[in-house]
């Protein structure tokens, strides 16, 4: 008789490791299922990579330097053709009292 408890002690233990085993494969198939469905959520926002975002940001930002830096030098530009555009004072002739015929 003292191998009846046991047994059902022994059986007990199996059937709660098999469940272990199986709330395991549950789980497991839970996070695959869950990671497919986050990865195809994340491709359909079209978002990019972190990578990708930073490497923009500084070609945008070398651009807008780039940018700042020729329009200073278009404007200094402008600034010398509009020097050499001035109309210049006219020049005084001398005056002659008589008259040639």
């Amino acid at each position: 008789m003292n191998q009846g408890p046991n047994r059902l002690f022994d059986e007990f233990a199996k059937l709660m490791t098999d469940a272990a085993g199986a709330a395991q494969g549950v789980k497991r198939e839970a996070e695959t299922a869950f990671r497919a469905q986050a990865e195809k959520f994340l491709s359909d926002m079209d978002l990019v990579k972190r990578d990708d975002f930073e490497a923009v940001r500084e070609m945008a930002a070398n651009a807008r330097s780039e940018s700042e830096s020729l329009k200073s030098q278009v404007e200094a530009l402008e600034k010398r053709i509009l020097a050499l555009e001035k109309p210049k004072a006219p020049r005084k002739r001398a005056s002659s009292t008589g008259s040639k015929r």
